[in-house]
């Protein structure tokens, strides 16, 4: 029972299959009703035709007709056969009255009729005076029809039901009968071929959508059995596109693309985790190392004092570091709060300006401002302090000695942008791309010399992205760099 109810084949093979038993009788059921339809019509026309071709054909020679004479006595009185039974040409030597000629001409027509049907023709006071196929039974009808009009009604012979035309003149009644079980024999033998081909179709039509399941989820199976390999130990691999263009080739190229997404999220937390243990290990190794030294032997308060300060140095650096992936981690789910409000730009740059300089006068490093119309936007003060901060703060640290340090704040094309230029020492071209990642840094050994953890450009371009905006940064080896922030104003 599980199979039927958990297997996708079982199930397209069900509901293949009910699909086709469901056409099959659908089209078993139109096809009876349709053809049932068409043999009564055509049935009902060609018995109107008949009784409308005789009144049409005797009427206008009813006056021939004597009343109470059987027609074509003439070969009656050689022991001939009945006109009735009579085929072929009549024998030269019976000469013709001209009423019998009539109903010899009727004869003749008769005998191109089905050999099923019953022809019968009688006169205004009920005597039958011709009859073809009845063989001494008689049709009737019931009186009500009108002159000149043709009915079509059922009734019976020899127990029998038959479909019976009718129509009236003057002077006679014409009947033409067809019996209703050659229809039924006809539709039954219909009947009886749907019964045997519909188990045939419903039997090939299990196998064959058991077949189609099997060739359709052959590659589904396949891409499964390849999927259940890949851990994380072997990302590299992919999944074989058959064809890129159907279904079945889109959802390979879509596990590839998160395979290979997977694959760079393990091997960015396999560097983050290795970048982050060597940031913190540092500090450690390094306050470990001056607190050992202090204890072997007895120092002046004088060196006492140094190593608190030295200690004090890279437990700062350790609580920023630590800070700062707090930050970031809590920036990845989302459960930062931002405190958005009106921010005048002017004059938060003016203010980052002032506090810079005296960073800047250690290094004897010029500090310039160039500023355009207040701009104010919606965004987190405390954030775009930070964003700018960043910036501003590498730009002094990889800034040599009597450098200079730009900051631009402007109006353009409905934005408000921020520019940090420097004469620092510039980024290679082949490392631009990189510089956002986290812990990554250009010259590693002097950013630790600096202070620098490699993540305060991941922040900034956070910062930058919560407010809908963006960073991009260009430089030159040697010459220096300009860091770019887009915020929209609106």
């Amino acid at each position: 029972m599980a199979f039927w109810t958990r297997s996708i084949r079982a199930r397209l093979t069900f509901w293949y299959t009910l699909l086709v038993l469901s056409t099959l009788l659908g089209f078993g059921s139109l096809s009876y009703y349709f053809t049932s339809r068409t043999l009564n019509e055509n049935l009902d026309i060609s018995l109107r035709n008949e009784v409308r071709w005789a009144r049409d054909f005797i009427a206008p020679q009813a006056s021939k007709i004597k009343p109470g004479k059987r027609p074509l006595d003439a070969l009656l009185r050689k022991g001939e056969q009945p006109a009735q039974r009579f085929v072929g040409p009549l024998p030269d030597e019976i000469a013709l009255a001209e009423e019998d000629e009539i109903w010899e001409q009727i004869f003749r027509h008769s005998l191109h009729s089905s050999r099923k049907t019953y022809i019968q023709f009688s006169d205004r006071r009920g005597n039958i005076i011709y009859t073809y196929n009845l063989g001494g039974d008689t049709l009737t009808i019931s009186d009500s029809i009108g002159l000149n009009e043709t009915i079509v009604t059922t009734g019976e012979l020899n127990g029998e039901p038959i479909r019976v035309a009718a129509s009236r003149d003057r002077t006679f009644t014409y009947l033409a009968g067809y019996p209703l079980s050659e229809v039924r024999s006809l539709l039954e033998s219909l009947y009886f071929i749907f019964i045997l081909l519909i188990p045939i179709a419903l039997a090939a039509s299990v196998f064959g959508g058991l077949a189609l399941a099997n060739r359709a989820l052959g590659p589904v199976e396949e891409i499964t059995t390849r999927t259940r390999r890949i851990t994380a130990e072997n990302l590299d691999q992919t999944i074989p596109v058959s064809n890129p263009g159907d279904e079945l080739g889109r959802l390979s190229i879509t596990i590839n693309d998160m395979i290979r997404r997977l694959h760079d999220s393990f091997a960015q937390v396999r560097q983050f985790s290795a970048d982050a243990s060597h940031e913190l290990r540092t500090p450690l190794t390094i306050m470990r190392g001056e607190i050992e030294l202090g204890l072997r032997s007895p120092k002046s308060p004088d060196d006492y004092r140094e190593l608190l300060e030295s200690t004090l140095e890279e437990i700062m650096r350790l609580t920023t570091i630590v800070d700062n992936l707090l930050t970031l981690a809590k920036a990845d789910q989302g459960a930062l709060q931002a405190t958005f409000s009106e921010v005048d730009l002017h004059l938060l740059v003016e203010e980052l300006y002032e506090d810079t300089e005296l960073l800047a006068e250690r290094k004897h490093i010029t500090i310039g401002l160039r500023t355009s119309a207040p701009i104010t936007i919606v965004g987190d003060l405390g954030r775009l302090r930070q964003l700018f901060l960043n910036l501003i703060d590498n730009a002094i640290k990889y800034t040599p000695e009597g450098g200079s340090v730009t900051l631009a704040l402007e109006r353009r094309n409905g934005a408000a942008v921020f520019e940090v230029t420097d004469t620092g020492i510039g980024i290679p071209a082949e490392e631009i791309q990189k510089i956002f990642d986290r812990f990554y840094r250009v010259d590693k050994a002097r950013s630790r010399e600096l202070g620098g953890s490699g993540l305060g450009l991941s922040i900034a371009r956070w910062i930058a992205e919560m407010h809908r905006g963006s960073i991009t940064v260009t430089s030159e080896l040697r010459k220096g760099s300009v860091f770019t922030v887009v915020l929209p104003i609106h």
